[in-house]
């Protein structure tokens, strides 16, 4: 069964640029000879780490959305894992986190919905009687 996944994974800072699309290429061919499918790759650019992996203090982000089965999965994972300019990497299934924001999304929009229907009008205040006013005392 085909489901769809976000890998994240780090490139070491001082790796070069065709290096780095050559080790995109890699796992996109890793992916497509499985039987899967890369439906987009994103570079998000060098960061900064929030702690020290590997001697690194910053690395190239890269994000890929695939639509794979989970032997594919393992596969391109054992690739990250035993490949040198890969410093951290990171996999998630998607098809489970869509459908928990599916949930919460109905849940919000039945509470619109309860909140935004008309309530009973308030009853209209009764006015006051008048107090009669004090006689001034000389």
């Amino acid at each position: 069964m085909s489901r769809s996944y976000e890998v994240m994974f780090i490139v070491r800072p001082d790796v070069v640029e065709e290096d780095v699309d050559k080790l995109i290429a890699g796992f996109v061919t890793t992916v497509t000879n499985g039987g899967g499918t890369v439906k987009s790759t994103e570079k998000m650019g060098r960061r900064k780490l929030a702690y020290l992996v590997r001697k690194f203090n910053d690395g190239n982000y890269i994000l890929m959305t695939i639509e794979a089965t989970g032997p594919v999965v393992a596969e391109l994972e054992r690739r990250l894992r035993v490949s040198e300019p890969v410093i951290k990497f990171i996999t998630v299934r998607m098809d489970e986190e869509e459908k928990r924001l599916a949930k919460v999304k109905a849940i919000r929009a039945s509470r619109r919905k309860l909140s935004a229907e008309p309530h009973a009008p308030a009853p209209a205040p009764v006015p006051a009687e008048p107090a009669e006013a004090a006689p001034a005392s000389a």
